[in-house]
């Protein structure tokens, strides 16, 4: 009997990069400038051990009890984290007719690169990145590869696109965070947009890739110098997910949104689809109506706001679509936005998504008729995916 208890689409997932998961898939001329991935940032001490975890996926003993296991697992233990060719049986498990996978460690770096001075590096890097995720999901159609696209140079960023899509990748991951000497929304970009629209593939951004121009940091590190002892993370460590860093998260991709709506990308571009993962949903009401506050209060003065054939809100219930946190209460988060933003998501197989996010989210829609539920689980996600979807 599968995980899921109906036809569900996973607007998030991951694999679990190795130290040398890159390397092999780098051109020569950058190949030996990347650095191991740094892979501390987890429960401590696990990044020591994955040739135990390499052992024990090899052993018949542990094999049997997958099924049994499959959402206690977590991190490199879970079936098919880090093994390819294990993740179709993750899949059979799970019973989702398709996953979106993305990177676990790398949406930061990516950024810093290409924030950096050597565009050449940041591009190298990403391509990389690329490749690598790409040969991942090749195993099973069901894997939706994510393919990052620095915004830094108009031109690259068009031909990078063309690259993933020719790879096979099924989405255009790009950063919440502002692009180094331009806006998200500059016209320069619109050739990207308007591949992502003829190929039918969504713009993607996810937690991680929304970080401060000044410092490559999501907060002011000041915010945690309270007085006290560290505060350890999510995982029991240091500095990875806390209360404070959680409550940041949104902020970028709010920020970045709402420049491309005012500025007007997504009216130019009607068939583009932005999913916004692993950022939470909470935020999403009280942000929709400060966006048609700040359309009302300065439309007057403002030509482009003017221009715009929807109010702001409307641009999002059409175009964005969400994934919540199993944590968040979901039934209210529709009631209030619309019924055409929320997916599901699993973040498999990460310790973020839990043990049982199905019965979280259940447990917080009990209020909503079957035909929200089935927006939420498998039609939203077929209108972000467009022809993405496996056939």
């Amino acid at each position: 009997m599968p995980y899921a208890h109906r036809a569900i689409h996973d607007a998030d997932a991951h694999v679990m990069e190795t130290p040398d998961w890159l390397h092999e898939h780098a051109d020569p001329a950058i190949r030996d400038r990347l650095p191991p991935l740094f892979l501390a940032s987890v429960k401590p001490g696990e990044e020591k051990l994955l040739d135990t975890f390499r052992r024990r996926h090899a052993d018949p003993a542990y094999r049997a009890e997958d099924e049994a296991q499959l959402m206690q697992r977590k991190n490199w233990a879970a079936t098919g984290s880090f093994l390819a060719e294990d993740r179709p049986q993750a899949l059979d498990l799970l019973g989702f007719r398709s996953q979106l996978v993305f990177n676990t460690f790398l949406n930061q770096k990516l950024l810093v690169a290409e924030r950096g001075d050597d565009v050449d590096y940041a591009y190298g890097f990403a391509r990389a990145h690329n490749r690598a995720l790409a040969a991942f999901c090749s195993v099973d159609p069901r894997l939706l590869a994510t393919g990052y696209v620095p915004l830094r140079d108009f031109a690259r960023a068009r031909a990078m696109a063309e690259e993933n899509l020719a790879l096979g990748c099924k989405a255009l991951l790009v950063p919440s965070g502002c692009p180094r000497g331009h806006a998200p929304s500059h016209l320069g970009l619109d050739p990207l947009w308007a591949l992502a629209v003829e190929a039918g593939v969504p713009i993607v951004f996810h937690v991680g890739g929304g970080i401060r121009a000044a410092d490559n940091q999501l907060l002011d590190p000041d915010y945690f110098e309270n007085g006290g002892p560290p505060i350890p993370d999510f995982h029991g460590g240091e500095e990875n997910f806390r209360s404070v860093d959680y409550m940041a998260i949104p902020t970028s991709p709010m920020q970045t949104l709402a420049t491309l709506i005012l500025d007007g990308v997504l009216d130019r571009f009607p068939e583009l689809r932005i999913g916004v993962i692993e950022q939470g949903a909470s935020w999403v009401p009280s942000w929709m109506r400060l966006l048609d506050s700040a359309f009302e209060a300065f439309r007057k003065n403002e030509e482009r706001l003017q221009k715009l054939s929807l109010r702001p809100s409307e641009f999002v219930r059409r175009q964005v679509r969400v994934t919540p946190y199993p944590a968040e209460d979901v039934g209210w988060i529709i009631q209030q936005s619309g019924d055409e933003i929320c997916l599901f998501s699993s973040d498999y197989p990460h310790v973020e998504g839990g043990r049982n996010p199905i019965r979280r989210f259940e447990t917080s829609m009990q209020g909503l008729t079957e035909t929200q539920k089935q927006r939420f689980y498998f039609d939203n996600f077929v209108d972000l995916m467009g022809r993405g979807l496996p056939s």
